[in-house]
């Protein structure tokens, strides 16, 4: 498992302040990610400030990261940026919050029709697959994600 970087990392001054991933967002979740093998997964310790139930993480946190990680499956095994056109959540069992509880988000490409990339996304916790997505991204061409975007390509640590 590598550690993907962050192409916009850096670009603060731009206007990059993402809630999902930007690491000086200070209300956002700071996600970091890895790619392992088709997928790429991050981990997370979900603070209470995102309970919805107590002890519970937030559906809409939950959609949240799927979304999130589902754009950087676009950028790191696509090579571009793009934007979600439709996000199908299914919320099986609770997902727990606490600075002890490590929560797991994976996803990977279903399928490719033209511009279009269908992914799976899963939430796993201790073991259980929580909370399901499939999510359909609209994929900008190379050229549209470097220059309105600010894509500069998504590589791995060594």
């Amino acid at each position: 498992m590598k550690k993907i970087l962050n192409p916009w990392a850096g670009l603060e001054s731009e206007g990059y302040n993402c809630f999902g991933c930007c690491p000086r967002n200070p209300y956002g979740l700071k996600m970091e990610f890895y790619e392992d093998g088709d997928e790429v997964v991050s981990f997370i310790h979900p603070s209470d400030n995102y309970q919805g139930w107590l002890k519970t993480l937030h559906g809409g946190i939950q959609a949240t990261m799927m979304d999130e990680i589902a754009m950087w499956v676009i950028a790191r095994k696509l090579q571009t940026s793009g934007m979600t056109t439709r996000l199908d959540v299914k919320y099986r069992h609770p997902v727990p919050t606490g600075e002890d509880v490590t929560i797991e988000i994976r996803s990977s490409i279903r399928e490719i029709k033209r511009n279009f990339a269908i992914l799976d996304a899963r939430i796993i916790s201790d073991g259980q697959v929580c909370t399901t997505a499939e999510i359909t991204y609209f994929c900008f061409p190379k050229e549209k994600a470097a220059s309105d975007f600010y894509f500069r390509g998504c590589d791995v640590e060594e």
